[in-house]
């Protein structure tokens, strides 16, 4: 991909930022910042929720005002063209849970925009613990002609840029958690550090995740977060996009002075919509006279969150609803603290709602709010309820979507059931003979992992993009890889990165290889789970298969007469 410039750069140097954002009229229901885990204490929230056009609290936040710090870099160092306000036409609450930014154009060609930084400086990770920043957030809903040069933003920066015009970056730290330029729908995560230009950090390029792909992240709400951990060895930045860590970056990349300069302080937050500058004219440029004004960014929460110890986990994020009888939600009960032991039921669906949002995991189970989804007493026998429980690795926490769309437990030979296949709110779930009825019909839209010959996970080959045509293979499963959890589509597709798998060219012989192509409905991007394990092609009748049962990580798939052997097992979530 292009180089990305540096977003932070005074004098010489100084920042940029983007912000996140998403347009008024797609945002569904507010939900509140996760509350703190176990082992964790939430430091910052805000829910965004004020009143219809108010600012934000300026308790909380302040205003970026202008072209750039007092005694920075002129157009924030990096070349965006807009004026920072603080107007409420550039930055408000929607009196829904929200926070928008948006960038307008006058008549005269002329852009303004929102930028805003906690006013708090002292978000840190302390020795042996970890520090967590999260927010929830609609990109800019325009692609094409109509959103060049749109850049929007979540990051954050070291302390001392504060009241600086940041003349320390990168060596004072950047840590950018969400950057997408041009309305691409996707995801750069970056570490600045060191000196500029090149030192031990590759500036002004950064240690960065490349372009990742992010598929609805225009469309809708989706989760980003980065942890800098401490309490491991050696130190890590880990980013998650919807829960699953898809980019990491250690201490031991660059020499100890650079890391404890970047990352030993306090941070603050930012949230801003940039447009032009050096980073989307890497991709094309822009503003130009078909860039469409007025295209906001939603967020609906920001936290930051820390512990004191190497104790508490990861704080996962949300990724899809486990949609059940009724239509109604997999939810778990109460406060949404999701304690070890709560009840886990059916609910209307709400789609902000963390506790309605689970993660299939590449160990088969399925998680929300820090903890999984449990058989109690990890029981067998019919009629045992569901809750919510320590993740533990047991057989009672293991579930397998079927072809008949019911959720199996391998360990107890049963399906997650709604009672006489009841559909009121607060229907306490369990475990029963599996029926094939409409009291067992759970979908799992969170994505899971295919797990293939010799324990191997179905991967997408290269960087994670996930561009047309991009091989798909065997590799060593990953339980946070984006590109090994895939989604099973009501057509039979089978789902990852946006794209489909798909049989080359609609192929039917024997070897035609799969790959990765947006997904078109044909049937060469169908897929049945058979009894034996095997995942068949309706379009050629052939199956899935490892050429002569190979497990070694980069094995291309293809399609081969359907066998029943070793090599054709790929076990859909």
């Amino acid at each position: 991909m292009a180089t990305q410039v540096s977003r932070a750069r005074a004098g010489a140097a100084v920042l940029a930022l983007a912000a996140a954002s998403l347009v008024a009229s797609s945002a569904g229901t507010a939900t509140a910042a996760p509350p703190a885990p176990a082992g964790w204490t939430q430091l910052f929230a805000d829910d965004f929720g004020g009143g219809a056009n108010t600012g934000v609290n300026t308790a909380n936040w302040l205003y970026d005002i202008g072209t750039g710090y007092p005694g920075g870099a002129a157009n924030w160092g990096t070349g965006e063209i807009e004026y920072m306000t603080n107007s409420t036409q550039n930055v408000y609450q929607d009196g829904a849970g929200h926070l928008v930014i948006k960038p307008i154009r006058d008549g005269a060609g002329n852009w303004t925009s929102g930028r805003i930084e906690t006013q708090r400086t002292d978000f840190a990770a302390p020795a042996g613990g970890k520090l967590r920043f999260e927010a929830s957030l609609q990109q800019p809903n325009v692609s094409g002609a109509a959103a060049a040069g749109y850049w929007p933003a979540f990051w954050s920066l070291g302390a001392a840029a504060r009241g600086t015009g940041a003349t320390g970056w990168p060596g004072i730290g950047e840590i950018d958690l969400m950057e997408d330029i041009n309305g691409r729908s996707s995801e750069f995560a970056t570490l600045h550090c060191g000196v500029a230009p090149g030192g031990p950090c590759n500036e002004y390029t950064g240690l960065g995740s490349g372009e990742r792909a992010c598929g609805g992240c225009q469309t809708g709400f989706h989760t980003y977060a980065m942890e800098l951990d401490r309490s491991v060895s050696p130190e890590q930045i880990r980013w998650y996009l919807d829960g699953n860590n898809f980019f990491t970056v250690y201490s031991n990349q660059v020499d100890a002075t650079t890391w404890n300069n970047a990352t030993h302080h306090g941070f603050f937050m930012i949230l801003n919509v940039a447009i032009g500058g050096s980073f989307p004219a890497a991709f094309g440029g822009g503003p130009t006279a078909a860039t469409q004004s007025g295209v906001p960014m939603i967020v609906d929460y920001v936290a930051a969150y820390a512990t004191s110890t190497g104790g508490g986990g990861s704080i996962p994020a949300a990724s899809g609803t486990v949609t059940g009888p009724g239509g109604k939600c997999v939810d778990v009960i109460g406060d949404d603290n999701g304690g070890a032991g709560t009840a886990v039921d059916l609910w209307d669906c709400q789609g902000s709602a963390v506790d309605q949002h689970w993660r299939h995991n590449a160990d088969l189970s399925l998680s929300t709010l820090g903890r999984c989804l449990d058989i109690v007493g990890n029981g067998t026998g019919q009629g045992v309820q569901v809750q919510l429980w320590d993740c533990n690795g047991v057989g009672g926490q293991k579930w397998v979507q079927q072809a008949d769309g019911s959720l199996r437990n391998p360990q107890s030979g049963r399906c997650l059931d709604s009672p006489s296949g009841s559909t009121a709110n607060g229907t306490r779930l369990q475990i029963w003979d599996c029926n094939g009825s409409a009291a067992q019909k759970f979908s799992v839209d969170g994505g899971g992992p295919v797990v293939g010959p010799g324990g191997k996970c179905v991967d997408v080959a290269g960087d994670d993009i996930g561009v047309n045509n991009a091989a798909v293979q065997l590799w060593d499963c990953q339980a946070g890889a984006v590109d090994q959890h895939w989604y099973r589509l009501a057509n039979g597709g089978v789902r990852t990165l946006g794209r489909c798998l798909d049989v080359v060219a609609g192929g039917t012989g024997n070897g035609v290889q799969v790959q990765l192509y947006d997904c078109n409905g044909t049937g060469a991007q169908v897929w049945q789970q058979q009894a034996d394990g095997s995942l068949r092609n309706p379009q050629s009748g052939r199956c899935l298969d490892s050429p002569s049962g190979a497990t070694a990580n980069g094995t291309r798939l293809q399609i081969w007469d359907c066998n029943g052997s070793a090599a054709q097992k790929f076990a859909l979530s």
